[in-house]
């Protein structure tokens, strides 16, 4: 009795946690903002953006990986889990990102990698010494079959075997990324409790919360058997890691007991948050069990919407029809874009009309029962960078090349003011990526007087939901339409907020159900109508948020 009784009062306090409902900015900390001239954004540089992003109205930082790494992959690839890089700064420049960012009442959320290390890791260095080492086994080793071929058939995400021979060990290792990203044997408690070590190493310093990165690669088969083939068709294959089902390489059903772990560390420290990244064709399976019962993480997202070449309804509801509310259920997060994925402006934006997009993007990512991720630049409707093949550095960039958008797209440096050099990024003469000259046009300063720009429409929209409890941590029931047309009822207590949208390409009528017939506008986009009644002709492109007159 008293175990349920505990139980059923965590599951009530994390129903009224902060993170419930927050809206989340992710910072990219190379692109950010450069303090020191060397053409990398620095931590210093959050710091002195940290007044901007609070203004916006969101409620935390998600900043991506700042630590000690060869930058093989730009931070996740990490050579020290408690060291910062020189490229980024020093302690002293992150506590302050903490102080700072705590007294504008931002939440710090980081990066942490724990299915992988940089093989410049001391970890690595001593497993790979020696067979008798103490970290022998802390990664993944297997001996070559007879003829000298690699364990598995297992590819990397990256193209080509996901086994690399070591010659010091004679043996190969796992590395499902870059063959410069060992992959660790998290199946191994030691190694368990040091990465449990590194999270209380920075929950320690202050940080209110992780996201954990490539978590369903943290864990793999022990038998190593071999993946069997997909069957995708060759049209839609851009690498071999395409053609395979990922049963044994990665989604081990170990992990959760990994994670309840996790659960049991964060909760030393309360108030703390944790969202997890899945990645894979089929993932809702693994988010469900990733954040199931309150005994593991918090929330979890997936790449339904960051990789969808297009908007549609009927992606959007069978989206959130996957995530009922039932007890137990986790609580889903949401991003459009991000570092690892193409603009959602570009992808979303057939006719070439960005700020449609960008807006519409918003006015639906903000709508959505979970916590919206808002990538830095999304508020400025920023479009993909345009990046040459020879300034391309993303290694799946450049082996995908020109098949594939790519990542550097996403990357490309943030546009302060309109007029500065580089955009007010950076004083060098060249940047780590260069600078799209279309971003310019967008940047911070020439939007944010204008009452009319997509930054101004976002600080509102971000805004009003504060003010609406419906729309930060209320219920959802999708609600019949056309085809065309996705709409649904976010509802807390006795308030209500109608969300309706038109993603096809042609207007659409659609009649609110009954109840709604005096509701009033509180946001809108490209919405036909007289600019205060719900409109019952919704252009394409299109969407509104309303509540009842009485609410």
């Amino acid at each position: 009795m008293a175990t349920a009784m505990a139980e059923a009062t965590t599951i009530a306090e994390r129903q009224r946690a902060w993170w419930r409902g927050a809206v989340i900015y992710q910072i990219y900390p190379r692109s950010f903002r450069d303090t020191n001239g060397d053409g990398i954004g620095d931590l210093a540089g959050i710091v002195e953006g940290l007044d901007y992003v609070a203004d916006l109205g969101v409620d935390g930082i998600w900043i991506s990986p700042f630590f000690t790494s060869p930058m093989h992959d730009f931070g996740y690839d990490v050579a020290d889990y408690c060291g910062i890089d020189p490229s980024f700064g020093t302690f002293a420049d992150f506590d302050r990102i903490v102080a700072k960012a705590h007294a504008l009442g931002l939440k710090v959320i980081i990066d942490q990698v724990y299915s992988h290390t940089s093989d410049e890791h001391a970890w690595f260095q001593e497993s790979r010494s020696n067979r008798a080492s103490p970290k022998a086994d802390w990664y993944v080793w297997a001996d070559a079959k007879q003829d000298g071929s690699p364990p598995s058939n297992w590819q990397s995400v990256f193209g080509g075997s996901a086994w690399q021979w070591d010659g010091p060990r004679k043996q190969y290792y796992l590395h499902n990324f870059l063959t410069s990203q060992p992959d660790l044997n998290v199946h191994k408690v030691e190694v368990q409790n040091a990465l449990l070590d590194v999270a209380r190493f920075w929950l320690n310093r202050g940080v209110d919360g992780f996201r954990l990165d490539a978590l369903n690669f943290s864990m793999h088969d022990p038998e190593l058997r071999d993946n069997p083939p997909s069957g995708l068709p060759m049209e839609l294959v851009t690498r071999p890691f395409d053609m395979q089902v990922k049963r044994y390489n990665q989604s081990h059903p170990d992990i959760v007991a990994f994670l309840e772990r996790i659960r049991a560390t964060i909760d030393e420290f309360p108030g703390r948050f944790t969202v997890a990244e899945v990645g894979g064709p089929e993932p809702l399976a693994e988010m469900k069990a990733f954040t199931e019962g309150g005994k593991r993480l918090d929330s979890a997202y997936n790449f339904n919407f960051l990789y969808a070449p297009h908007l549609t309804a009927p992606l959007v509801r069978a989206t959130l029809s996957q995530w009922s509310g039932e007890p137990g259920e986790g609580w889903p997060s949401w991003a459009f874009s991000n570092h690892d994925a193409p603009r959602s402006v570009t992808r979303w934006a057939p006719d070439g009309n960005h700020a449609r997009a960008a807006r519409l993007g918003l006015l639906l990512l903000l709508s959505l029962r979970g916590n919206p991720i808002i990538y830095q630049g999304e508020e400025l409707g920023l479009p993909q960078g345009e990046v040459a093949f020879e300034d391309l550095l993303d290694p799946e960039a450049i082996a995908n090349w020109p098949h594939t958008l790519g990542r550097d797209g996403a990357r490309t440096p943030m546009p302060w003011q309109a007029n500065a050099p580089q955009a007010g990024f950076s004083s060098a003469n060249r940047t780590w990526l260069k600078l799209d000259p279309a971003h310019a046009s967008l940047a911070v300063d020439r939007q944010a007087p204008d009452h009319s720009s997509t930054l101004s429409y976002t600080r509102n929209l971000l805004h009003l939901r504060r003010t609406f409890p419906a729309l930060v941590s209320g219920g959802i029931a999708l609600l019949d339409t056309p085809e065309d047309i996705v709409a649904f009822l976010r509802e807390e207590g006795g308030s209500a907020v109608l969300c309706a949208f038109n993603l096809g390409n042609a207007a659409c009528r659609w009649t609110p159900p009954g109840g709604w017939h005096d509701a009033r506008l509180l946001a809108t986009h490209c919405a036909v109508g007289d600019g205060s009644a719900v409109p019952e002709l919704l252009a394409p492109g299109s969407g509104y948020w309303a509540t009842r007159a009485d609410g």
